[in-house]
């Protein structure tokens, strides 16, 4: 039976819990190589509760460390607003300093993998997810206009660099058909352990909202289903009515049954806790963030020639061989490319812009 952890928390001593989180559910860490990916939705402040906060991202870090891995990498491929600002994203929202020395742009490399054909034959997944021996994901307790929550699940949503996620928001073409292809993304590799920023959470039209709500919790699962699940239901919400929760029961991801759900802490709704519209309106019915996504998932790369040294490094390390040297310069194959734009993040020059 799957367990989720409920234990309260300031950013303050944030660590007792997440050391709780440990305990309940031991990962085989001692020479291994950990990866910790919090959700960096884009480049913001901690005071505006986007993003994972450095706290928790910390005494995580503290963690992992006294379990003696091989390796540590901290990361995550930001979102619509941060594509190719990678660094500069982890930065601002104060988690550079927090991953101890542990960050890496895994935006730099990625690994072509099947996807579901109904979206893409194929996608772009950031090779340091794929080569982690242990995949630790620091999800943010919010709302998300779409998908009504963004926990667990929707976290992995990171693994992607680039436009991919955009070009996938606009491929899923509606609410319902997004959600399950959420569930495709995360079950590319599902992450072994989750600890969740619900110290303070979001309300309203997330994931960006300005409406924030104390909730003084951090919340530990090894199972996304249960976790959020758990959500949901101090939200208000029963889990039962959002389809990335059905789809992942469907594949035998977990169950969002209560009768099946363990709980070490007390689970209490939230009162009056804003939900957004349950069948995605919020974001699927606004014509600015559609278009944005339309323009974001339609940018190319292209070199400058007054900084390119055809050197061959974006081509190199282009996972679906969408560029090729031709007089001097990197030209894109726009049917081939894949809008990940690990050749803007890898160009020793800086001279790759998106346009």
């Amino acid at each position: 039976m799957p367990r989720v952890m409920i234990h309260p928390a300031t950013y303050q001593d944030c660590l007792v819990a997440v050391r709780r989180a440990f305990e309940l559910f031991p990962q085989p860490i001692a020479g291994k190589k950990v990866l910790i990916k919090p959700n960096v939705l884009r480049a913001s402040s901690p005071d505006e509760h986007i993003t994972t906060n450095p706290a928790i991202l910390a005494a995580v870090v503290a963690c992992v460390e006294e379990r003696r891995p091989a390796e540590i990498i901290v990361g995550d491929n930001p979102g619509l607003m941060s594509y190719g600002a990678n660094e500069a994203s982890f930065r601002k929202c104060g988690l550079l300093d927090a991953a101890g020395g542990h960050y890496r742009n895994i935006g730099l490399e990625a690994v072509e993998q099947d996807f579901n054909p109904a979206w893409l034959p194929k996608v772009s997944v950031s090779r340091a997810v794929l080569q982690a021996d242990v995949l630790i994901s620091l999800p943010k307790f919010k709302t998300h206009g779409l998908t009504v929550l963004t926990g667990a699940v929707k976290n992995s949503y990171g693994i992607l660099p680039g436009a991919q996620k955009a070009l996938l928001h606009r491929k899923a073409g509606s609410p319902p058909a997004f959600h399950e292809m959420v569930v495709d993304v995360f079950r590319l590799r599902p992450p072994d352990l989750f600890i969740m920023d619900a110290v303070v959470g979001m309300q309203g039209n997330g994931p960006a909202s300005t409406e924030l709500r104390w909730i003084g919790q951090v919340l530990a699962a090894d199972n996304a289903v249960a976790l959020d699940a758990v959500v949901a239901r101090m939200m208000g919400l029963d889990p039962a009515r959002l389809r990335f929760l059905q789809r992942a029961r469907e594949l035998g991801l977990g169950d969002y049954d209560p009768a099946g759900i363990e709980l070490d802490g007390a689970l209490a709704p939230i009162p009056e806790f804003k939900l957004p519209p349950l069948g995605g309106e919020a974001i699927a019915g606004n014509p600015n963030i559609q278009q944005l996504m339309q323009a974001r998932s339609q940018v190319r790369p292209q070199a400058d020639p007054e900084r390119c040294t055809a050197c061959g490094t974006c081509v190199d390390q282009c996972p679906v061989g969408a560029l090729a040297l031709v007089d001097d310069l990197p030209r894109v194959d726009p049917e081939r490319c894949i809008t990940c734009f690990c050749c803007q993040e890898m160009c020793p020059e800086k001279a790759i812009s998106l346009r």
